[in-house]
């Protein structure tokens, strides 16, 4: 049997289903694999024969003249175990099944998948799917995703695998856009061979990937994945979004990656005792990453918190609170330093509260003031900083230059105010790497995974 680092390596590929016709998913893969850099050759296998994007169209996968390492199979479901056969005899070490139709859709397509896993079985060939578009390498410019671009492509420190077809591209090009890059995509779909435990495995050991991230509608083999996920949290921290929590969202599993409902109380207590942190939805996901991506781990469980707001503060101090994070008490060299800035004693208490002191020496002065007392005060572990949207983005570029480099403690931003305001002062900071979430709540939350993720690794 290949193993998946043969796979992911691959210099080389095949699209079964690409055609004359430049509109065509299979099409669309070999001009993706253009557009994305990947240097290793491409063909096509087609039939009819011909030409797309400047690329040959084989007749037969034996036809092609070098050697393929992988094979992108988007054909009809009855058209997949003649072309598995093919592959294993022209010595392809892993297939993605990108076809829908299989065990998902009923028993004639139950029947296709049981043939698909009988000829993995006796070839030794990994396989991707059915139902899924497949993997992404950002190292080498890899991909089986024709709805792949190079914002995708750009490489990162994120692995991340999902059990669905389309949702790991739609989500990684989301992740792109919030400047979090990955190291290695996978789409698990049917998972008639490689599953959830495989994958978790391979990231542990990929040293491109810092961070993981899984979603996941079922697992396989309980008792694999929890020895994987042990041996994977204690290296790096795995963070999980799970479908079908509820009862009519796991009866929808069946018809979407013909996956069996898993009690979800049953699985948070596997996934807690594997030190998995679970997402409850895509926005904790995408703040929790961008923490362990992009800031330090915290050393401790007290945070700071700043704002404009009592009303705000409010709220992300509860859920704070709720999830076993504590307010700091700050030292009296710290109020020195606060009370430059913020003249009014009670104002200067935590949370602080900027406004009105902010008025004699403007936002910039008093948000610099501020971020630096903390920074240096090693009793804040952690600081959420609530802020205004309305002086306009370049207001924060001081507090880039500052953060830059010398980011000591996960610091997140959220500001209020109209859309636009808010999107301008969000792009600048992403740009920057500076941590930016839209609702405090999420910061909180993310914040309460990387503490317990330090703890469960010693640091904290």
């Amino acid at each position: 049997m290949y193993s998946l680092q043969e796979v992911m390596a691959a210099k080389s590929i095949a699209v079964f289903g690409a055609s004359r016709d430049p509109l065509k998913p299979g099409s669309a893969l070999i001009q993706t694999l253009k557009d994305t850099g990947f240097q290793g050759e491409v063909a096509g296998v087609n039939p009819q024969g011909g030409e797309v994007y400047g690329t040959t169209l084989y007749r037969t996968v034996e036809e092609i003249p070098f050697t393929v390492d992988l094979a992108a199979l988007i054909i009809p479901p009855a058209a997949v175990p003649q072309a598995l056969r093919a592959c294993a005899g022209k010595g392809v070490k892993g297939v993605v099944i990108s076809s829908e139709g299989f065990a998902e859709s009923g028993p004639e397509g139950r029947r296709y998948q049981e043939q698909v896993l009988a000829i993995l079985k006796e070839t030794g060939m990994r396989c991707f799917g059915p139902n899924t578009l497949g993997i992404v390498n950002t190292a080498t410019g890899l991909t089986t995703s024709y709805f792949a671009d190079r914002r995708m492509l750009k490489p990162g420190s994120i692995g991340f695998a999902a059990q669905s077809g389309i949702f790991v591209g739609a989500l990684l090009r989301y992740l792109g856009s919030w400047g979090i890059h990955i190291s290695k995509g996978f789409g698990l779909g049917n998972k008639v061979d490689v599953d959830e435990s495989d994958v978790l495995d391979y990231f542990t050991d990929d040293e491109q990937t810092r961070t993981v991230g899984l979603y996941l509608e079922g697992i396989r083999d309980g008792g694999r994945f929890m020895e994987v996920a042990r041996r994977a949290t204690g290296r790096k921290p795995v963070v999980l979004l799970k479908g079908g929590r509820s009862v009519e969202g796991a009866r929808a599993l069946a018809s979407h990656t013909a996956s069996l409902a898993l009690d979800d109380a049953v699985l948070d207590g596997v996934v807690r005792q594997a030190g998995i942190l679970r997402m409850q939805d895509i926005e904790e996901l995408l703040g929790t990453i961008i923490g362990f991506d992009w800031t330090p781990l915290p050393r401790g469980n007290r945070i700071a918190v700043v704002t404009y707001s009592g009303a705000q503060a409010i709220m992300c101090i509860d859920k704070a609170m709720e999830l076993g994070l504590e307010l700091a008490r700050f030292t009296d060299e710290t109020q020195k330093k606060l009370s430059v800035v913020i003249p009014t004693g009670y104002k200067r208490q935590n949370p602080i509260d900027i406004f009105p002191d902010m008025m004699a020496q403007g936002f910039e002065a008093t948000a610099l003031g501020i971020l630096k007392a903390l920074m240096e005060d090693e009793g804040v572990h952690g600081i959420i900083f609530i802020s205004f949207a309305i002086f306009g983005s370049d207001a924060y570029l001081p507090i880039v230059e500052l953060l830059e480099g010398r980011m000591n403690k996960p610091i997140f931003f959220t500001t209020f105010g109209a859309r636009e305001d808010v999107e301008a002062c969000k792009e600048l900071l992403l740009a920057h790497r500076v941590p930016y979430v839209y609702i405090p709540e999420t910061a909180a939350r993310a914040m309460a995974h990387m503490w317990r993720h330090a703890r469960r690794t010693g640091i904290a």
